[in-house]
């Protein structure tokens, strides 16, 4: 399907300094968007602004750069804070970053699980203080790049950081469902999305080979298209939409995801 032109718009993509986001920032752009840059550190959202001039030929004028690291969620709310007050209009939200979870368990300054906190409660926590942003218009919109790996997973609710008994893999799929789950949070309209097993950092969590990061984030770009027609809480797997895990389409399941959610990152009264 083709892409209609992005002119006027603007998408904020975080991680995109590699990988995905990294191709969907330049895809982006090239269709017109002014895309705001996520890196971990400022230096490396620069770096990769100045890669895409260089290398793809965007027009800087495009591009903003913003750091913040999704392990301390302090630096999450002062990026959203300051996406507010420098575009308090967005058209949309691509909740891209992502890691996998390490070997060993590992927890947060913020007392979370770190794949559960970069890959799930960030994105909540940003996503929350930019609704004022991304509803200032009709039509704003998210896209969370999520995994098929989300259908092997369980939330484990009593010990969601998975203190007494961590696996790795567990502990990343149960951040993919809960990243699906929260596409059908009413707050804002949000869908996500499997872009395919592609060629990046997290290759090793599904197989030895996989198509292009630029493959992949052609199936988010298009999600961001606004002549592309959504339903709050779709899942799709490529262009394809398809019925995520049974629990991402619970509204039980969403309303305790989301009391969750806010309890972790500390937005309860």
């Amino acid at each position: 399907m083709p892409i209609s032109p992005s002119s006027s718009r603007t998408v904020l993509v975080t991680g995109a300094t590699s990988g995905i986001g990294y191709e969907t920032a330049r895809q982006l752009a090239e269709r017109g968007a002014t895309v705001l840059l996520h890196g971990r550190t400022a230096e490396d959202a620069l770096a990769a602004a100045d890669r895409l001039v260089a290398e793809a030929g965007v027009d800087a004028d495009r591009l903003r750069t913003y750091g913040a690291d999704f392990t301390r969620l302090d630096q999450v709310e002062s990026l959203a804070h300051k996406v507010v007050v420098e575009h308090p209009h967005l058209d949309a939200l691509v909740n891209n970053a992502g890691m996998a979870a390490p070997e060993r368990h590992t927890v947060t300054a913020d007392g979370n699980e770190i794949a559960f906190q970069v890959n799930f409660l960030a994105h909540y926590l940003l996503t929350c203080l930019l609704e004022p942003a991304l509803t200032s218009d009709p039509g704003g919109r998210v896209v969370n790049v999520s995994s098929s790996l989300h259908r092997t997973a369980s939330i484990s609710w009593a010990d969601p950081n998975r203190a007494r008994r961590y696996s790795r893999l567990a502990a990343y799929a149960q951040s993919q469902l809960a990243l699906t789950v929260f596409a059908a949070d009413p707050r804002v309209t949000a869908v996500s999305v499997h872009p395919g097993v592609c060629d990046t950092a997290m290759l090793p969590l599904y197989a030895h080979e996989g198509g292009t990061p630029a493959e992949g984030a052609t199936h988010v770009v298009r999600l961001c298209d606004p002549a592309v027609e959504i339903v709050n809480g779709a899942y799709y797997d490529r262009t394809e939409r398809v019925d995520p895990a049974p629990a991402a389409a619970e509204d039980r399941t969403v309303r305790r995801l989301s009391r969750l959610a806010d309890l972790l990152v500390g937005r309860t009264a």
